[in-house]
């Protein structure tokens, strides 16, 4: 901890909680604390609450980092910037998330904004499984699956931003379930994340033994996605998190699955030597979104 270094504002939105923290890097994040995610008005206004009192607790913040679930808008400049747009959770379409912190800053301050996939990409590159590459991806998989890609130290942005969960893997052989998604039915989260888990086998992924034949199939799907991504974005790290990630045998079933459906194709001493040292758990653990926050804060608003 250095009280010479700018404090900064850390929030990590999340479908069913928000944590927020103030610091000034990853071994100095003060006053962690969860709200749930209820209606906006009332979480947004906890949020101003609690960097009201943190500001009046530890002195002003010089930035705020904010990594949220999505879609959202993460261009500066955009109407839409600092907004979840198209989400599906009710009452959240087109919410401005930063007003909660602009109401809670005594003075203008730089907000850096982003997806908390991208968010949690940039923690590991930073501090995590991914640091000193110069391409990281970091999928999460969980209440739904997201993926967020930073390249050489920048996260990855388009027209909008990566929507890695809702790519297309080829149906399994003999998979009949419809898939889980509102909008695309069978796609990787429709048929991967921790809901569709529960929907296909009638119980929550952490009720399942390891032996369940749901995790054969889990590990198929998620194989399939790393091939694809490890095809067209060619990560050096592919760091695999999120609750559902949480069984510890999944990590090698998939490892041994991308190997299987790769058959020999990319050429690299790397992936010769086996994909270990790619596919990979989060460094982090359970910190990727909000180190990524609070690291988005300091890089990307120009305070250090």
């Amino acid at each position: 901890m250095s009280d010479s270094l700018p404090l900064i504002g850390a929030v990590e939105a999340g479908g069913t909680k928000f944590m927020l923290a103030v610091g000034t890097g990853p071994e100095d994040l003060r006053d962690i604390t969860r709200i749930p995610t209820t209606t906006p008005a009332e979480t947004l206004a906890r949020v101003t609450a609690y960097f009201e009192e943190a500001a009046r607790r530890h002195g002003p913040l010089a930035a705020f980092g904010v990594g949220t679930f999505g879609p959202a808008g993460v261009h500066t400049g955009e109407k839409d910037f600092g907004f979840i747009t198209t989400t599906p959770k009710p009452g959240w379409a087109h919410t401005d998330l930063l007003a909660s912190l602009r109401a809670a800053s005594a003075a203008a301050v730089p907000m850096a904004f982003d997806t908390d996939v991208n968010a949690a990409a940039f923690g590991e590159w930073k501090h995590g499984a991914g640091r000193g590459r110069g391409a990281v991806l970091y999928l999460t998989v969980g209440t739904g699956i997201g993926g967020g890609f930073v390249v050489n130290g920048r996260p990855l942005h388009g027209l909008i931003h990566p929507e890695m969960g809702h790519i297309r893997p080829p149906r399994v052989a003999g998979d009949e379930f419809a898939g889980a998604c509102p909008w695309h039915g069978a796609c990787l989260e429709g048929m991967a994340s921790g809901p569709a888990i529960a929907a296909r086998w009638g119980r929550p992924a952490g009720e399942l033994p390891p032996d369940h034949p749901a995790w054969e199939l889990e590990a198929e799907y998620l194989a399939l996605a790393c091939v694809n991504f490890l095809t067209t974005l060619s990560p050096e790290k592919l760091i695999l998190g999120g609750g559902v990630m949480d069984q510890p045998q999944l990590l090698p079933m998939i490892r041994t699955r991308v190997a299987a459906l790769l058959n020999g194709y990319l050429s690299h001493p790397a992936i010769a030597a086996g994909l270990e040292e790619i596919i990979v758990a989060p460094g982090l653990g359970g910190r990727s979104g909000m180190v990524g926050a609070l690291a988005l804060g300091v890089a990307e608003c120009g305070v250090r």
